[in-house]
């Protein structure tokens, strides 16, 4: 069942002129780009199956490439409701219907969130649309069944919307008025302090740099627009090529007893030998 929607939806991104590359294992399943945006999707059967570690390593990765992470799934113990972008460990989660939308430019204004099904008003627009009305607060308080200071902190953008008088609100002024949820959304990178040797070189290099885990990579390393995914060790995953050229970052292995042929490769000795990133990226680019 989880091949046939992996399938689906990657069938769904190439009808969008999206470039897709599936992952057979790892922290996502499918990583999708078109022009500037790239998305790493894991797909599951039931968002609840997703582990805080799976979710911290999509955080992660995503940060370091400007990728937008995305959980895609029928449901969380209950079916997800179209329309509605829902949570899990800090991912955006949502289901197949849901997805579609957005990659059609409809995006969601529906979120779910411990106080419920929300919506985030733009003030502003609000106040347009009832002054253009010729609607008083107090008209459009007895109309969505809250009061007038209620009204006046959603023009204010104070307070989100429930979702019943969210609907009341779509039925007289669109969706217009609605903060749309943007799940394209790239993250930013949070570098942790506790580094690996490999990791922490980087880091002296003036890089930003953090080890993952899940994913076909060991170190992810970023200096301005410079990615660098190294594998540490002599097992090569196959994985690794595909996803580098997908997101046009560098690769490096360091390995311990056999130096693989054509790729960029060092001992940790060499590596650790480096004294600066322009001699490091230098040494990369010679195998491009």
């Amino acid at each position: 069942m989880k091949k046939t929607l992996i399938d689906d939806i990657g069938i769904l991104l190439l009808k969008h002129g999206f470039t897709v590359k599936s992952l057979r294992s790892g922290s996502f399943d499918l990583v999708a780009r078109k022009d500037i945006t790239i998305l790493l999707i894991k797909i599951l059967e039931d968002a609840n199956s997703i582990s805080k570690e799976y979710a911290e390593a999509m955080r992660k990765v995503s940060g370091y490439i400007d990728a937008a992470p995305i959980v895609i799934t029928k449901k969380a113990g209950s079916y997800l409701e179209d329309g509605v972008v829902y949570s899990r460990f800090g991912v955006y989660t949502l289901n197949r219907n849901t997805f579609q939308s957005t990659l059609e430019n409809r995006f969601p204004f529906i979120l779910s969130s411990k106080a419920g099904l929300t919506a985030a008003v733009v003030g502003e627009k609000l106040k347009q649309k009832r002054e253009e009305s010729g609607l008083s607060l107090g008209e459009i308080s007895r109309k969505v069944g809250v009061s007038k200071r209620m009204i006046s902190k959603y023009e204010s953008g104070l307070a989100d919307v429930s979702v019943n008088k969210a609907v009341s609100l779509y039925k007289m002024f669109g969706s217009g008025i609605f903060r749309k949820v943007d799940v394209f959304q790239s993250w930013k990178s949070f570098p942790e302090l506790r580094k690996s040797t490999v990791a922490g070189k980087y880091t002296d290099l003036g890089f930003e740099a953090d080890d993952t885990k899940k994913v076909p990579f060991d170190v992810i390393a970023k200096k301005d627009k410079e990615i660098i995914l190294t594998e540490v060790g002599d097992k090569r995953n196959p994985q690794l090529q595909p996803l580098q050229k997908l997101i046009e970052a560098d690769t490096l292995i360091i390995f311990k007893d056999k130096k693989p042929k054509k790729v960029p490769a060092l001992t940790k000795k060499e590596f650790l030998n480096f004294d600066s990133a322009k001699e490091l990226i230098k040494f990369l680019k010679e195998f491009e």
